[in-house]
């Protein structure tokens, strides 16, 4: 069990998105996985450290590793409720300002009235104005399960997303209940399979939102091993977005509580 947890820590995008989140505040955290090897040799480091658009460039200035993606949240996120222009050069500049992915909401106001070209043409437009800044940035698109409710929204939002270019299909913003469930991430992952099936491209995983133990890790892990397979346990296609999970594995790996970050 501790190997999955060590892997899974691997997998984090330490995340903070709060409204009095400062400049300050992310540097320190930053800082922190700047030093964690020191304390911490025999860990591996969190695959990003995911924040809103307006500190790309604070974590650009003080990150020491790039193996550490520079992730944010973009598009209006958590409502996606503005214009596409917006969002458009919102997540353009953050990839300007550093940022290595871009998380977006599916443009649920579109998505319930069935406007799906609509959707469609939103990841689309935001995808080539990412890459057309930095081709190799990523674009993970958050479905938020909670809102689609059925399996069968969740499948055509998760097609829907996957065929528009994203590189990562995410279950939640956090800011909503429910968040992640073992239950839409099994037909996400599912909806992956298939998708790589017919189309040879593999496309990433990301449970967000009300994870937070070791026991969620591990439960979330066993549903990408046994449906898609060992290949798709690593960082570039495999990803956890929890800010409480780190210390919680650390402490579980440990022995003890650890409070690091």
């Amino acid at each position: 069990m501790k190997e999955i947890y060590k892997q899974a820590l691997g997998l984090i995008d330490l995340t903070s998105l709060n409204s009095t989140d400062t400049h300050s505040k992310i540097t320190a955290m930053v800082e922190k996985v700047n030093r964690f090897n020191d304390q911490y040799p025999n860990y591996p480091l969190p695959a990003s450290i995911c924040v809103y658009p307006n500190f790309a460039k604070t974590i650009a200035a003080v990150r020491e590793n790039r193996d550490v993606h520079i992730t944010v949240v973009g598009g209006s996120f958590p409502t996606s409720q503005t214009f596409l222009g917006v969002k458009v050069l919102e997540c353009a500049k953050a990839v300007k300002d550093g940022a290595d992915e871009v998380d977006i909401v599916l443009a649920l106001n579109a998505f319930f009235d069935g406007n799906y070209e609509d959707c469609t043409e939103e990841i689309k437009e935001i995808k080539q104005a990412i890459t057309s800044v930095n081709p190799k940035s990523h674009l993970k698109v958050i479905l938020e399960t909670g809102a689609l409710q059925t399996p069968d929204n969740i499948i055509k939002a998760s097609f829907l997303a996957m065929e528009a270019g994203a590189d990562f299909i995410k279950t939640s913003t956090g800011k909503m209940s429910p968040a992640a469930t073992p239950e839409a991430a099994e037909i996400m992952c599912r909806c992956i399979k298939d998708y790589y099936e017919e189309s040879g491209r593999k496309v990433g995983f990301k449970p967000a939102g009300g994870i937070s133990t070791p026991d969620d890790a591990v439960t979330y892990f066993q549903i990408v091993r046994d449906i898609l397979g060992e290949e798709w346990l690593n960082k570039d296609l495999f990803r956890f977005g929890a800010s409480r999970m780190a210390n919680n594995l650390l402490s579980a790996l440990e022995g003890s509580e650890v409070k690091y970050f």
